[in-house]
Order: structure tokens, then sequence, then C-alpha cells
């Protein structure tokens, strides 16, 4: 089976790519923007400035795992709000 779905390049959009990066040949613009970032524990590498999230420096989102990494802490929070 096919895993195309888990991955989408536009490298015609004006802010192809939104992070600086040596290679974009593998950047995934899937999740412009992350489903993840109302979370405060997202597992992603960020900061916060003057209260506001700052993402830059995280890749999760544009890796090659990342979709298979949101979708498995979507699920994570879901059944822990079940309980």
């Amino acid at each position: 089976m096919s895993e195309n779905y888990k991955f989408f390049r536009h490298e015609k959009c004006e802010y192809f790519a939104c992070h600086e990066v040596k290679d974009d040949s593998n950047f995934n613009c899937l999740f412009c923007y992350c489903p993840l970032y109302f979370l405060e524990d997202c597992g992603g590498n960020n900061s916060y400035i003057n209260g506001i999230k700052n993402c830059t420096n995280c890749m999760i989102p544009h890796s090659k795992g990342g979709y298979d990494y949101i979708v498995n802490k979507i699920v994570e929070i879901n059944k822990a709000k079940q309980k």
C-alpha cells in the first residue's frame, strides 16, 4: 500500500520552504500549520516569546516521520481524554 498521502511538497508556494533547511527535497508541506500548535506539550522544539508559542525551530510537521508523529500524538491525547 502506498503512503503518498503522508507527504505533500508545494514548491510553488510563496513561503516554500517556510523553515530554513539544507535540503528541501524532503520538506513536507502536508501540515503547513501544525495541528499540535495549541498543545503545551506537543513534543516539538518550541519556545515562547512574549507568551506566544514560537515553532520556528521545530521540523516535526515537515519531516519524513511527521505525519505518523502527529497522528499518534492526536490518538494519544484522545485516549487520555476518554479515561
